[in-house]
């Protein structure tokens, strides 16, 4: 921790932080606050006494919800993954889990925001928004491993081994790591106050330039190979196969809800992104409205189980097990607790029997869904 707070000290230019105090309170950050003050960000801001605001509560339970999705979703990945062997799961539990972290991380954003923000040190505030960096980065990296393997699987016809698909999602999670805290690392505008970004005061804009140009490149190869996919597999329907017809229309269909919902959620996030960098200072008043952008890309987490994981007849078998499996277990701890209270022991069967009966027709319901 010392040597990332050596990365983000600011003791070579005490100059520009010496005046940044706010009424002499010495808990708050004259780092945070200089360089909040120098983006405007500070402006209709009281750093002593403020709060994350009245839609804090409304992001809070999405933050909540998608942390709950996908952790029902990422449960019922795994359990495919051991009973099938298929790469595709190993990938599904891969986007899974970034989600899970995204949502995570929004959570941890949004309990260190407010008053708090002026509080914390830069190495920390760097640590809080890297973790939404991370998580971006993971999920990106993942839409382009699946790209991958279905381009290795459908047009090199080859069989995809369980050792590679471990590595390549090892390689998505260390590439994401370093690519999320580069600011944490060095990669900042502290001391650089010309430099700085308005969305977010710390970071550089020549990283976000950068980090955008990697998704971007990213995101163009992920539709260069689905590409390439849909073309071979329409030569195929060509050829006169009812099969190929089928796989040619599913296939699209797949990559339009998959980079379309993607670049819904997340492209007007970049967009402002992009424009944070080339707009001055205090120059563009969209800059200050960026909440409902940020909250909008988060949905995305909460959207992708529905895409991977919903769609698929048996991830929603999967999942029903799942569920049915807690309703039976929470069904059996009230009839053990009725019969431990009820006098007649026929009752207590009777009553047993029925949770028992409820349990299963609730299951076959959700299954049949």
């Amino acid at each position: 921790m010392d040597l990332l707070s050596s990365l983000t000290s600011s003791s070579s230019c005490p100059h520009l932080y010496r005046s940044a105090g706010h009424r002499g309170n010495a808990s708050l950050s004259p780092v945070i606050l200089r360089h909040y003050n120098h983006t405007g960000r500070l402006q209709n801001r009281t750093p002593a006494s403020g709060s994350p605001g009245a839609s804090a509560a409304v992001l809070l339970a999405l933050s909540v919800f998608i942390v709950a999705e996908n952790a029902l979703v990422l449960a019922a990945v795994v359990s495919r993954v051991r009973r099938s062997r298929r790469w595709v799961y190993v990938c599904l539990a891969n986007i899974t889990l970034s989600d899970l972290v995204t949502g995570a991380a929004y959570l941890v954003n949004i309990c260190m925001s407010g008053d708090r923000t002026f509080r914390l040190s830069p190495a920390l505030w760097l640590f809080r928004e890297g973790l939404l960096f991370v998580a971006l980065a993971a999920s990106v990296f993942s839409l382009l491993l699946i790209a991958v393997e279905r381009y290795v699987t459908i047009m090199k016809s080859a069989r995809s081994s369980y050792y590679r698909i471990y590595g390549l999602v090892a390689l998505c999670w260390v590439l994401a790591l370093v690519l999320g805290f580069l600011p944490l690392l060095g990669w900042n505008c502290v001391c650089r106050l010309g430099r700085c970004s308005t969305l977010l005061p710390l970071y550089s804009k020549t990283y976000i330039l950068f980090a955008l140009l990697v998704f971007f490149f990213i995101l163009l190869a992920i539709g260069v190979l689905y590409g390439a996919i849909y073309c071979h597999v329409r030569r195929s329907a060509r050829l006169g196969l009812q099969q190929g017809r089928r796989r040619s229309a599913a296939l699209l269909k797949t990559v339009v809800v998959i980079v379309g919902v993607f670049m819904l959620c997340w492209g007007p996030l970049f967009s402002l992104l992009l424009v944070d960098f080339f707009c001055a200072s205090r120059r563009c008043a969209a800059l200050f409205r960026a909440d409902f952008f940020i909250a909008l890309a988060v949905l995305n987490s909460a959207v992708n189980p529905v895409i991977y994981a919903l769609g698929s007849g048996e991830m929603r078998r999967t999942m029903a097990r799942l569920l049915c499996r807690k309703e039976a277990l929470s069904s059996k701890e009230t009839s053990s607790t009725s019969e431990n209270k009820a006098r007649n022991p026929g009752a207590a069967g009777k009553v047993r029997r029925k949770c028992r009966l409820s349990s299963t027709t609730s299951c076959l319901s959700v299954s049949s869904g």
